[in-house]
């Protein structure tokens, strides 16, 4: 299912699964699924999809640090040390919503994450502490990119615009306002003295950093433009075989419509287009986005760039001259966030992507290692079931696992999901479930839950029937489809019998 905002709905993607993996034998998801999750580098925590990655090397000596955000609400920094697995270290949860946006600041211990709740959090890595909340926009904020010199930060959000901060005074900065549609993404030239934005418009837009001032028009695509990136410093080959060196504000961008390509950011000539896909582009990284800077303080020549798209398939290309070198196709729903991993000589090596899976699958390209392969795959999602639905249970299964089962599980621990899990909620009042932060104005509620306001909930929707929620928009107009939910549910989330997600996706707790 094609939209037209850069990242693609989540309630949307459940509801576009395949007739054909619908309606497969059935099989023994919970093996398969647990042999993806523990492969090796594999970033397992989360407890939804996964939004957004990032990785940074330059301030943390030799160890590497990786900041994912997720569908849960929360973001999580790990630690990635030769030889060993995959260690948390910090566990972020101040949002309200999805994290969407990720970023490291830039010779500091800090880090940023951007949300659905429209605010931007700054972090101490060392201490897990909040140091500040930037709050301004008015929707979902989608991207964050930091300048090079760590003093500023821009967001780009849905409410179409996007909004620098001052990470050293913590003051709001200029806000850039002049796209007619979500602006997807943002990203500072290599000065740091412009700001390149990305909208739903169709339009690439330079902005003067210091005043917020429309410069100028860089690029109109005519489509949803999802993605852009600067490349660093570095050559490329043009098409006529001649090598040319990369200006410092040459930009990767993808579109809605699958057409990706590079462009001088500077006088708006593109440069290269890269061969075009069937399915939007939603995630973007090339060599240098492992921090932006190597150890000694320079820009790398950025080589490789990668591309994700709303089937899955992640491509990776050469940026010198266009070469298609990797191009694989996984299952496993849209390619959200890539990030590439170096190995101990200055060039990408490994790539992390991450989409509807609860984590963030490690994959190393050099030597190669096989992708999961779309037409072996057994879809080990769990909002993925398989089989003909022969009853009301059964269809109700279906409806819980691709509307519900993202944000809810059906066992005493919520294991790292958005909301409380259901267990035992019939007859349950709202918003008394110890130990989950519900909103305030949930608590003020005089709802019980039984098969009567389950039905309700859904029929008006959680904004009408529950204001104040932080449940997603989920409308179900059918009342057969709605019977077949609450009669799966009070089959599945009763102590005597054996839920369908039976093991947390993660052995910590939701705060």
């Amino acid at each position: 299912m094609v939209t037209s905002f850069r990242a693609v709905g989540l309630c949307l993607a459940l509801l576009a699964v395949s007739p054909v993996a619908a309606q497969a034998p059935a099989v023994d998801k919970s093996a398969e699924q647990a042999a993806r999750r523990g492969q090796s580098g594999n970033l397992v925590g989360h407890g939804g999809p996964v939004k957004a990655v990032a990785v940074s090397n330059g301030f943390f000596a030799s160890d590497v640090r990786v900041l994912t955000g997720s569908f849960d609400y929360s973001a999580i920094l790990w630690e990635m040390a030769a030889d060993t697995a995959p260690r948390v270290l910090v566990r972020f949860a101040d949002h309200a919503g999805a994290v969407n946006a990720v970023a490291f600041v830039h010779g500091s211990p800090r880090a940023l994450t951007a949300s659905d709740d429209g605010k931007v959090a700054l972090w101490d890595l060392a201490t897990g502490k909040l140091v500040h909340r930037f709050v301004g926009h008015e929707s979902k904020i989608v991207g964050l990119d930091v300048s090079r010199d760590g003093e500023w930060a821009v967001s780009s959000g849905w409410d179409r615009t996007a909004r620098l901060w001052n990470l050293r005074t913590l003051q709001p900065g200029p806000v850039l306002s002049d796209h007619k549609g979500p602006v997807n993404a943002a990203v500072f030239s290599g000065s740091s003295e412009v700001v390149f934005t990305a909208s739903y418009d169709g339009d690439v837009r330079a902005f003067d950093r210091a005043s917020g001032m429309f410069q100028r028009r860089v690029h109109a695509s005519g489509q949803s433009v999802n993605v852009l990136a600067r490349l660093a410093a570095g050559t490329t080959v043009s098409p006529n075989g001649l090598r040319q060196a990369h200006k410092k504000d040459d930009l990767v961008f993808g579109t809605v419509n699958g057409q990706s390509g590079i462009v001088d950011g500077r006088t708006g000539d593109v440069l290269r287009m890269f061969p075009e896909v069937d399915r939007p582009i939603l995630s973007i990284t090339d060599g240098s986005a492992y921090g932006s800077l190597n150890k000694i303080g320079v820009e790398s020549s950025p080589d490789l760039v990668a591309l994700g798209s709303g089937d899955g398939r992640v491509r990776i290309l050469s940026a010198r001259d266009g070469r298609l070198l990797h191009d694989h196709k996984t299952p496993f729903g849209p390619v959200w966030a890539l990030a590439f991993v170096r190995g101990t000589v200055d060039e990408p090596t490994a790539l992390y992507h991450a989409g509807l899976d609860d984590f963030v699958t490690y994959w190393p390209f050099a030597p190669r290692a096989a992708f999961d392969h779309v037409d072996t795959s057994q879809y080990p999602r769990r909002f993925q079931l398989s089989g003909k639905p022969d009853s009301a249970i059964a269809k109700g299964e279906i409806q819980f696992a691709r509307k519900c089962s993202i944000c809810h599980t059906l066992t005493p621990d919520s294991a790292n999901r958005a909301g409380p899990t259901l267990h035992n909620i019939f007859g349950r009042r709202i918003a008394t479930l110890p130990g989950y932060p519900y909103s305030p104005e949930l608590k003020t509620l005089d709802i019980v839950w039984t098969p009567e306001t389950i039905s309700k909930l859904f029929e008006l929707g959680p904004d009408k029937f529950t204001p104040g929620s932080k449940m997603p928009l989920q409308v179900m107009s059918n009342p057969a489809e709605r019977d077949d939910l609450i009669a799966f549910l009070q089959r599945a989330t009763q102590d005597s019998n054996a839920p369908v997600d039976a093991k947390p996706a993660s052995p910590q707790k939701t705060p």
